[in-house]
């Protein structure tokens, strides 16, 4: 589709989905109005003096793609809370506009519909998974609705508790753990035939996406990025005897599972972060494996 060409068949005008992320000044200033936070910005103290200039500069972007979508046609759905759940089945494309959180955070609502991330503020922001820029958007848009940008598909992870699915869209990772940072994480680990009770920080587990984040952060390895495997990372083993831990680290292959009973009754899971997460009790058995609905990512390379 060229750019300036405008659909008079509202049922040939390809959808797209724009999610959106609400930036610290656009929460705390202008939708909470919180007194401290206002209080702060005045006194340009170092928390908060970059969230004036990343809030205009996403807005900047955001108002771009809007109008380049606009010109191009498309009829856009705007979500302007990244977390909030959204249908995209009938959509040609889903465009998070932010960074990588925003990316990530879109990517639980989708399913098969390719997503082309946009890196709303590059100089305050992480966009490993956003090839866009608002420079580059226009471009990498009419690549994308003819169908000739470039894609990696990248594996997530399923995540079950006592056999039922609570989560199959995991890109980054999930963690495991007390649902109190300060207490010890209790458990039995299981993978094949071998098992082994520990005690930790918890355990991060995740596919390939991921392994530059916290697993990396943890001692884990740096998956090729098409990589199907998963790779479980523990986090600060408990070992009072001196023994090492043998699970400490372990990759899953892709058809297999590792398995985690808990020994805790406030245990948690949490997805991509602290936003999504379920409680585990007592007794309850967690397993991981490969998801088998994978998220197609537009412009991105192979890289690592």
């Amino acid at each position: 589709m060229k750019r300036g060409a405008r659909r008079s068949d509202a049922s040939d005008r390809p959808r797209v989905v724009v999610v959106a992320k609400r930036t610290a000044y656009r929460r705390f200033i202008v939708d909470e109005r919180d007194p401290r936070a206002k209080a702060l910005l005045r006194r340009h103290d170092p928390a908060v003096k970059n969230w004036l200039a990343a809030h205009r500069e996403h807005m900047q972007t955001l108002e771009t793609v809007l109008a380049v979508l606009e010109r191009a046609g498309a009829q856009v759905m705007l979500v302007e809370r990244s977390h909030a759940a959204f249908d995209p089945s009938d959509a040609a494309l889903v465009v998070p506009v932010g960074g990588d959180g925003t990316l990530l955070a879109a990517s639980h609502s989708v399913v098969k519909t390719p997503v082309l991330g946009v890196n709303s503020s590059p100089q305050h922001s992480v966009g490993f998974f956003c090839s866009a820029q608002r420079g580059t958007f226009s471009r990498m848009l009419d690549q994308a609705l003819e169908q000739k940008l470039a894609s990696v598909e990248l594996t997530r992870m399923a995540v079950a508790v006592n056999g039922r699915v609570r989560n199959r869209h995991v890109l980054n990772e999930a963690l495991f753990c007390h649902a109190s940072p300060a207490a010890t994480s209790r458990y039995l680990l299981e993978h094949g035939r071998a098992s082994e009770e520990q005690r930790s920080s918890g355990i991060w587990v995740g596919p390939a996406a991921g392994s530059t984040a916290a697993q990396r952060s943890a001692g884990g390895r740096v998956l090729p990025l098409g990589s199907r495997l998963l790779q479980l990372v523990v986090r600060e083993p408990y070992t009072p005897s001196g023994r090492p831990t043998r699970m400490a680290k372990l990759l899953i292959d892709d058809g297999d599972h590792v398995r985690v009973e808990s020994k805790m009754d406030d245990a948690a899971l949490f997805f991509d972060g602290p936003y999504r997460n379920v409680p585990v009790r007592l007794g309850d058995k967690v397993t991981f494996f490969a998801s088998d609905e994978p998220l197609v990512v537009l412009g991105l390379k192979k890289r690592r």
